[in-house]
């Protein structure tokens, strides 16, 4: 309690915030134009709009979402074989909940259910081991999606699974990690960025070590934060004071959750049951070494293995800008489907589907920003 109290200190927190606006002010006028700062997290995305911080800091800091929602990113020919998984006799899909009414080319999880098919919502992939276990005449195939999180945790249910020697149970692996995803748009020449909001979740697994190479290769600053107002605006005010003196340094922001080298364990299970593999995100093309494969040991229960199938990429719906959007190219108030054709309850891509959206948290917040 003691701690959370100390984040939410209101006074301190407008004496912050009037500290960054000074800042960037000075900055655009140096410059002739707003430091460009990307908030890579969908949860940092959620948190600066909840909070008033995005229209708080709207004239003088141009806040760009980045690919930092893991089923946004996931990409178009991964839903429809996940469809294609689905609609297999005997097979019961485990996911997680964000995944389900995010929409392919041929419908979606949500809408596979309604047909008959069996969609389970897990919230751990340690449920689909047991419902593997207690449907021994079922095919259990769950959808590994997330960045470096989430995939430790089905790491160890594969493991799990190989102890246990089911038969019955398989993964399909759409993981992605986020510094190769930061290394294309760090040497994007398109996007301008003058600096990037790291992700305090991925941080806490990969260490600030990890983001390291974004100063060094792309004379980028970068500042880990957390998700409290008082957590990023105290990274803002990091990254502002490096990009008015032209520095570039990697700040850990977040101390008292994300160290130097990060989680070894976790680490260690990624090395152990994954390996390296080329990825295609939404709106950032096909990223090399930037996705997670099983590992050899492991094949077995790699669910591309058992039910190969070739997709080609689908083009995205006609006028939905979910991919200009994750790489900070749009703001969502920018797509002519926002909040018209395109809402919560009915969405046409899948940054208005999951929490973690930039649409969907634009259109919850701040409808009529932009």
């Amino acid at each position: 309690m003691e701690t959370w109290s100390t984040y939410q200190q209101k006074e301190l927190a407008n004496r912050l915030l009037l500290r960054v606006k000074s800042l960037a002010a000075a900055i655009a006028g140096k410059y002739g134009r707003r430091p460009v700062i990307m908030e890579v997290c969908g949860t940092h995305t959620v948190a600066l709009s909840r909070t008033g911080l995005r229209s708080l800091l709207a004239g003088c800091i141009d806040l760009r979402s980045g690919p930092g929602c893991p089923v946004c990113v996931t990409a178009p020919e991964e839903i429809d074989y996940m469809l294609f998984l689905a609609r297999q006799p005997g097979v019961i899909i485990a996911t997680f909940g964000d995944m389900v009414r995010v929409p392919g080319s041929m419908g979606s999880l949500e809408k596979a259910k309604i047909e008959g098919y069996q969609i389970q919502v897990c919230y751990s992939p340690r449920e689909a081991v047991t419902l593997a276990r207690s449907n021994p005449d079922r095919e259990i195939i769950f959808l590994g999606i997330g960045f470096e999180t989430t995939a430790p945790a089905v790491g160890l249910a594969v493991k799990e699974a190989a102890v246990l020697r089911l038969k019955n149970f398989t993964i399909y692996s759409a993981h992605k990690l986020v510094p190769p995803a930061l290394a294309s748009l760090a040497g994007d020449p398109e996007l301008k960025l003058d600096g990037l909001l790291l992700p305090g979740h991925v941080s806490a697994i990969v260490g600030r070590w990890a983001f390291t190479f974004l100063a060094k290769e792309y004379n980028l600053p970068a500042a880990i934060a957390g998700f409290e107002a008082l957590d990023i605006l105290g990274a803002l005010l990091e990254l502002l004071v490096q990009i008015q003196e032209g520095e570039a340094q990697v700040i850990n922001a977040y101390p008292r959750v994300v160290s130097e080298k990060g989680n070894p364990k976790a680490q260690e299970i990624l090395r152990e049951v994954f390996s390296l593999a080329p990825s295609n995100w939404r709106g950032l093309g096909l990223i090399p070494l930037s996705g997670l494969k099983l590992n050899n040991a492991y094949q077995a229960f790699d669910a591309t293995r058992r039910w190969p199938l070739a997709i080609r990429p689908s083009p995205p719906p006609e006028g939905c800008r979910c991919g200009s959007v994750l790489k900070g190219l749009s703001l969502p108030t920018q797509c002519p489907l926002f909040g018209r054709h395109c809402t919560p309850l009915r969405p046409v891509g899948p940054c208005m589907v999951s929490s973690e959206g930039s649409c969907a948290a634009y259109y919850r917040y701040s409808r009529k920003a932009g």
